[in-house]
């Protein structure tokens, strides 16, 4: 079942997928004009899920957040419960006073965080997935607001959750603020900046401040996550689109490809040509869905 939300003047749009034996994401393919962020949660027994080529245990009663750029696949999308919004219908950036996810849950520089939901925050969830449904059902004048509310609500129980079990209590929220800076910065501009000090000059801070908060925080240093984003878009782009190394190069701020060919294969063990053969059947199989 999917109910779905959407405001023709706006072009907001929310949805609740729920009890589908299909549901996917191919971002560069079908799904490439739907900029939809998904809150997924695994009601079931613990399954696998496919982001981007790459396979991970989905465990039972957690929470997985994706990205509108992230393409998945669920071994058991029946018991996937799943919200989706784009940033028309409720902007995480523009209300991140509000939520304090943005460049956590979304946009972060974490490996994918699956947030476990003990037997509280189940029932706590179940209650109000209830709600949601009468909701999206309720077709009146204040039907968005009541959706964007309990949205907000959603966001915030599963930012809680996962600040609980993912982060040191070392990291305080001033200090996760600057991070949470930063891993938006880099979302934004790694395309074009590939250095730690322009981001460093931009939320004036020195590196070696940033690489301190780093260290509380994932143990990367600030230039390991820019060249993960970075690297990590590389191999989107040879799993999932027919662009040459030389366009990937320059689509991702290199102006020599042999410089870029150097910094994937350090980046990823293989060159790019062989990382591409090795996901070969998966872009066969993305390319024939999208198409």
């Amino acid at each position: 079942m999917k109910l779905i939300y959407r405001n023709s003047k706006t072009t907001g749009e929310c949805r609740l997928v729920l009890d589908e034996d299909t549901f996917d994401r191919i971002f560069y393919g079908r799904d490439r004009k739907e900029k939809l962020l998904t809150m997924a949660w695994n009601r079931g027994a613990a399954q696998s899920v496919v982001v981007d080529g790459v396979q991970y245990d989905f465990p039972q009663h957690s929470i997985l957040c994706l990205m509108i750029n992230q393409s998945f696949h669920f071994s058991n999308p029946a018991d996937i419960i799943a919200w989706q919004f784009n940033r028309d219908f409720y902007c995480i950036v523009n209300h991140d006073k509000e939520v304090s996810c943005v460049g956590f849950l979304f946009y972060g520089s974490q490996q994918l965080m699956f947030t476990v939901l003990n037997e509280e925050k189940q029932y706590k969830l179940d209650l109000l997935l209830k709600v949601f449904i009468e909701e999206f059902e309720t077709v009146d004048n204040i039907q968005e607001d009541m959706l964007q509310m309990l949205l907000k609500r959603l966001i915030i129980i599963v930012t809680r959750l996962a600040k609980q079990q993912f982060l040191s209590e070392e990291l305080t929220d001033q200090k996760l603020d600057i991070i949470r800076q930063f891993n938006l910065l880099v979302e934004q501009n790694y395309k074009k900046q590939h250095r730690v000090k322009f981001y460093a000059e931009q939320l004036h801070r020195s590196p070696k401040t940033l690489a301190n908060l780093f260290a509380l925080y994932n143990n990367k240093s600030p230039l390991a996550v820019i060249q993960d984003r970075v690297a990590l878009e590389a191999k989107r782009l040879l799993i999932y689109t027919d662009k040459s190394s030389k366009e990937i190069a320059y689509e991702l701020g290199f102006e020599d490809a042999a410089y870029f060919s150097n910094f994937f294969k350090k980046a990823v063990s293989v060159s790019p040509s062989e990382f591409r053969n090795s996901k070969a059947s998966l872009f066969s199989a993305g390319n024939a869905r999208g198409s």
